[in-house]
C-alpha cells in the first residue's frame, strides 16, 4: 500500500489502473494550474505597461519597475509547464502498464 502525494488516498496493488489515471489527471490539473499562473503573470505586465504610459503622459517617473521579475517568474512557469508536459508525453506514451492489461 503506497501513500499518494498530498493526498490522504492510498494506492492499493491491485488499483493501478486507478494510479495511473489519477497521475495522469493531477498532471492534466497542474499544467492547467500554471498556464492560469502565466496569463495572470501576462497580465500584470500589461497593467505595468500601461501604467508606465500613463505616467509617461503625467511625468511621473516610477523607479520600482518590477517587469523584470514578472518576466523571470513567468519563464519559470515556462519551464515548468514545458517538464510538465513532457511528463505527461511521457506517460501517454508508455500507454497502461503491462501489469494492468
Amino acid at each position: 500500500m503506497q501513500n499518494v502525494a498530498g493526498s490522504e488516498r492510498t494506492v492499493q496493488p491491485d488499483d493501478g489502473q486507478d494510479a495511473y489515471l489519477s497521475i495522469v489527471s493531477e498532471l492534466v490539473s497542474l499544467i492547467g494550474h500554471v498556464q492560469a499562473s502565466q496569463k495572470l503573470i501576462e497580465q500584470a505586465i500589461a497593467r505595468e505597461a500601461s501604467l508606465d504610459d500613463l505616467d509617461a503622459c503625467t511625468g511621473v517617473i516610477v523607479l520600482d519597475d518590477v517587469t523584470p521579475r514578472y518576466l523571470t517568474a513567468a519563464a519559470a512557469l515556462k519551464a515548468c509547464r514545458m517538464d510538465l508536459g513532457v511528463a505527461l508525453d511521457l506517460l501517454l506514451d508508455s500507454g497502461v502498464p503491462r501489469s494492468l492489461n
